[in-house]
């Protein structure tokens, strides 16, 4: 029984392999005098499927007993996969995991990427390509996609972090190697929290060429709803700090008594108008000095 087990084992390592292997249902042992062997595939019955269970935890001192499939690499380029075929046996998906780029001047990869087939009527017709990639051997993994969309449907799009940090989308540049460098960033900043719906207030944040803060050129308090450009502590519904504010088109109501909401502020050549009560204008004359 033993030794049965763990030729399922090895069977199960090629199968998820992707070359060609089906194994008996959970309900039978596996009938090896029914393995076949063929173009460097291992066949067991069609329609039945491999079941493993454990009650091993994943411990590391304890040789990781839970792990009951094992995808190796023993040559440094090599990419041991997951694939799926379709009915002519064409590659269509995939899960790799490897550590080298088949290119040797390309940098390590060290990357698990989920891979799907290009557009058959494309430039690289059927080829797999990584939709998405996980790193390993590092602290902060860096996740990316490549030519994918990604959508939330019915559903939410969160960024949580500990109180007192900076919460940020960021949009960014890419340079050679998937290099970033951020040009802006959408961020709930890391102001203090005391309680009273104050403290991570909304900025829109701006960078230099090289990626560092140059400043947040609109926040708004989550206190208040006050929204500030060019200050990060709005005390108004607006507050500008800046020596001008512009309104580039002329508009000259046609009587007092013109449609308005009242605050509209409009100009022409001559006077400054202002609503100040529903379809009422007042107006000041302009003068040179």
């Amino acid at each position: 029984m033993k030794y049965i087990r763990t030729i399922m084992m090895i069977v199960g390592g090629i199968c998820l392999l992707g070359i060609g292997c089906t194994v008996q249902n959970q309900e039978s042992e596996i009938n090896l005098s029914e393995l076949k062997q063929s173009d460097n595939n291992i066949r067991v019955p069609h329609n039945d499927r491999l079941h493993m269970s454990t009650d091993q935890r994943w411990v590391k001192e304890e040789g990781h007993q839970s792990d009951l499939i094992r995808l190796q690499w023993t040559a440094e380029r090599a990419k041991p996969a997951i694939v799926w075929l379709d009915e002519k046996g064409m590659n269509k998906t995939a899960i790799i995991s490897h550590d080298k780029a088949n290119n040797p001047e390309q940098q390590d990869h060290k990357h698990i990427s989920f891979e799907t087939t290009m557009s058959p009527t494309g430039e690289y017709p059927n080829q797999l390509f990584t939709r998405f990639e996980i790193p390993y051997d590092t602290d902060v993994s860096e996740i990316r996609t490549h030519s994918s969309n990604f959508n939330v449907m019915s559903g939410i799009l969160r960024v949580a972090g500990e109180r007192g940090t900076n919460r940020d989308i960021q949009f960014s540049v890419a340079g050679k190697e998937n290099e970033t460098i951020t040009r802006w960033a959408l961020r709930a900043d890391s102001s203090e929290e005391p309680g009273d719906n104050s403290g991570a207030d909304m900025q829109f944040v701006r960078f230099d060429d090289d990626g560092k803060v140059v400043d947040s050129p609109l926040t708004i308090k989550r206190s208040s709803g006050n929204v500030g450009l060019g200050t990060n502590d709005p005390d108004t519904k607006l507050d500008i700090n800046g020596g001008m504010l512009r309104i580039r088109d002329k508009y000259t109501p046609a009587s007092s008594t013109d449609a308005c909401s009242q605050g509209q502020i409009a100009w022409d050549d001559d006077y400054v108008y202002v609503c100040v009560t529903e379809n009422k204008w007042k107006r000041t004359g302009l003068s040179s000095w």
